[in-house]
Formats: C-alpha cells, sequence, structure tokens
C-alpha cells in the first residue's frame, strides 16, 4: 500500500505541471471568468447607486448573489469541469497511445489513476478556490464580510465535495468507456437534471442532489429565493447524511476505477 502511494506522488508531480498549462485549464479559467464578471458588475452597479438585483420588489443582497452563484457553479460549472477533466486522466492516455509508458513505469497501475486524480483535485482547487474568494470580495460588501465569512469556507467545502466526487465518478468512466466526454455529459447534463426533476427516490442516485441540498445555508429565506430552491431540491437530507454521501462516492467510484485500470488491458487502435 505504501509502494502505492509512493507511485501515486510520482505520477502526481508528472501530472501537474501537465494539468496547469493544458487547453482544458485555460478552458475552465475563461468559464470561471463569467461569476467573476458578473459580480464586478453586480458592485460597479452597487457603487453607482443601483439595484442590480430585485426578488418580488426587494433588493437581493450580496450575500444573496454569492449565494446563488455557488449554486450555479455546483450545478454548472463543478459538473463541466469533472468531465472534462476526470474522463481524460485516463482516456487522454489511451488516445495519445501513452499509456504503455506509465504502466511499464515501477509503480502499480493504480497509482497512476491516483497520483492523476490527485493532481487534477490540486489543478482544479488552485483556479477554481482563488475565483471564488474574489467573487465574494466583488458581491458582499466589506460591512457583511464578519457575519457570511463562515458560509464563505463552507463555500469553499462544497466546491472542493463536488470537485471530488464528480472527478473520481468521471475518472472511473474514462477508465471504463471510450468516448467518456460524450457518456460524463450525458450523466450531467442528461440523468442528472432529468433525475432531479422526477418524483421519487431517483434523485437520490446524482451528485447534484446531495450538493443542491446542502447550498441554501447562504440564501436568506425572506428574499424569496431558498423557497424557490425548496421546490426544486423537494425533501432535504441532513448536512451529515449530503457529506457523507458525497464522500462515499467518491470513495467507492475511486476506488473502483483503481480497479479497472489494475486489471484492464488497454487495446490502442493503430
Amino acid at each position: 500500500m505504501s509502494g502505492a502511494f509512493r507511485g501515486a506522488g510520482r505520477v502526481f508531480d508528472l501530472s501537474l505541471g501537465q494539468l496547469l498549462w493544458s487547453r482544458r485549464t485555460i478552458f475552465m479559467a475563461l468559464v470561471l471568468a463569467v461569476p467573476v464578471i458578473i459580480a464586478l458588475v453586480e458592485r460597479l452597479l452597487t457603487v453607482g447607486g443601483i439595484t442590480a438585483m430585485r426578488v418580488n420588489d426587494v433588493r437581493v443582497g450580496g450575500a444573496t448573489i454569492f449565494g446563488l452563484i455557488i449554486w450555479l457553479c455546483l450545478r454548472v460549472v463543478v459538473p463541466i469541469l469533472g468531465v472534462f477533466y476526470g474522463t481524460a486522466l485516463i482516456a487522454d492516455e489511451v488516445d495519445d497511445k501513452t499509456i504503455t509508458y506509465l504502466f511499464t513505469r515501477p509503480v502499480r497501475r493504480a497509482a497512476v489513476l491516483l497520483g492523476k486524480y490527485l493532481a487534477y483535485l490540486v489543478c482544479t482547487g488552485l483556479v477554481v478556490l482563488p475565483a471564488i474568494v474574489i467573487v465574494y470580495f466583488l458581491a458582499v460588501p466589506f460591512r457583511e464580510v464578519p457575519g457570511t465569512f463562515g458560509a464563505l469556507a463552507i463555500d469553499v467545502g462544497l466546491l472542493a465535495l463536488g470537485l471530488a466526487a464528480y472527478g473520481a465518478v468521471f475518472a472511473l468512466v474514462g477508465a471504463v468507456m471510450p468516448r467518456p466526454a460524450v457518456v460524463g455529459l450525458v450523466f450531467a447534463f442528461g440523468w442528472e437534471q432529468a433525475a432531479m426533476l422526477m418524483p421519487g427516490y431517483l434523485s437520490r442516485l446524482t451528485i447534484a442532489y446531495y450538493l443542491q441540498a446542502l447550498v441554501p445555508h447562504a440564501i436568506p429565506s425572506q428574499e424569496g429565493v431558498a423557497a424557490l430552491l425548496q421546490a426544486l431540491i423537494g425533501e432535504v437530507p441532513s448536512p451529515v447524511t449530503c457529506v457523507a454521501a458525497l464522500l462515499i462516492t467518491t470513495t467507492l467510484a475511486l476506488a473502483l476505477g483503481c480497479r479497472v485500470v489494475e486489471r484492464r488491458e488497454y487495446v490502442l487502435e493503430q
């Protein structure tokens, strides 16, 4: 086991630089520029004395706008990043015909996936989390920072949980299926969206259900937005249940992905 972790560390060192300077990271930075621009526009309008957003003729505060941005990030940005990074951890090596070079290194095959997954977490964390902090200080007035800073810490934790869960699930998809990006997009923006709208327990088979249930802590109910999110979620599980479900999903998907990589013979197309 210790050998596997040492091997994962070597693969992590090799992969992190590649991910940080990849086209995917440039794409990720462009996607994350959108909420930053939204928060900047809201701050400029507020400074100019213009109310940026109202719900039922009530002004929506900066903390609520930040909560909505976090909600949109969890529902859209995090799944996109999970798909395009997670599915590529093994699939890109197969497509580039470099998987055999990794497997001939003196490390276990599972260490390859584990090291690349850890590099994915660090890479996305280094780009996503600072952007969210910038959005927070743009959207939330300085006088509200002392009372809402704890919510920021929770939101950062939610984003990290979402990136970990989606990345692990899509790493498994990339290790098992051909054209995994297509499968990942169908899962994230087809199956999950449909399951969230269906009655019964199907929504509990999605990652979005548990992430979304944790979001409304930052949205004041008197401004009318929390009621809308509550209607979309339905019965809300407890925070402990949500966190446990996300951690179990992450661990199980990553373990299955490592098992697949250990046992599967990857046939490279000529």
